[in-house]
């Protein structure tokens, strides 16, 4: 494992799920994949995707089209002091935030996104920290025990860890939950499991 190739997200209703991520990504997005699952789980799953923009009115753009498709706001978009953005949830349940650092807007509005990060809500930041340095990652950004970003080549998901209940507070949830995570990261060059019980699974980038 030495990169986070691709995310698969395990929905109950596959046909409705394609549809939401298809007008927000885009069809055929690289960075996520969709797979059928039944498995119980409930509560905050333990992570969230993240969408980065360059600007504010693409932030703004970005949340009206996920909310025309079904996502419900978990925090509306507003300005903080890192930048402006918001947290909806999809039908399926999975957690988006959409933000950028940018405070004003220096170009045309659209639905366009720079980056995708997967945050990942673990008990040991700097457990699990180690656990992906043994496996190849390669440490981007690192805050000690609150959050790490790992390096990701350029049109790659981003991984980046929190702790559970710091992200939680940040998109707006209690971090209590259980079951299933429904979610599996592509990539490893071998399956495992993480700490906290991610999964991972061969991905076709893997070395």
């Amino acid at each position: 494992m030495n990169s986070l190739d691709t995310v698969i997200v395990e929905v109950a209703d596959l046909p409705a799920a394609t549809r939401f991520y298809s007008t927000l990504l885009g069809p055929d997005s690289p960075y996520l994949g969709l797979r059928a699952s039944g498995d119980p789980t409930s509560g905050f799953r333990g992570f969230a995707l993240s969408l980065v923009a360059s600007q504010p009115g693409n932030v703004d753009a970005l949340v009206t089209a996920a909310l025309d498709a079904g996502a419900t706001v978990l925090k509306p978009a507003s300005k903080s002091l890192w930048g402006y953005g918001g947290v909806v949830q999809a039908p399926d349940g999975t957690i988006v935030k959409i933000a950028t650092s940018a405070k004003k807007d220096t170009g045309p509005v659209t639905r366009d996104f720079d980056d995708v990060v997967l945050l990942l809500g673990v008990e040991d930041v700097k457990a699990t920290k180690q656990f992906y340095a043994e496996r190849g990652l390669s440490v981007g950004r690192s805050f000690g025990g609150k959050y790490v970003e790992f390096a990701s080549a350029p049109g790659r998901v981003k991984l980046a860890l929190y702790k559970r209940r710091a992200l939680a507070k940040d998109v707006g949830v209690s971090a209590e939950g259980s079951g299933s995570h429904r979610l599996v990261l592509s990539g490893a060059a071998s399956p495992c499991r993480d700490l906290d019980e991610f999964v991972w699974e061969a991905g076709a980038n893997a070395r």
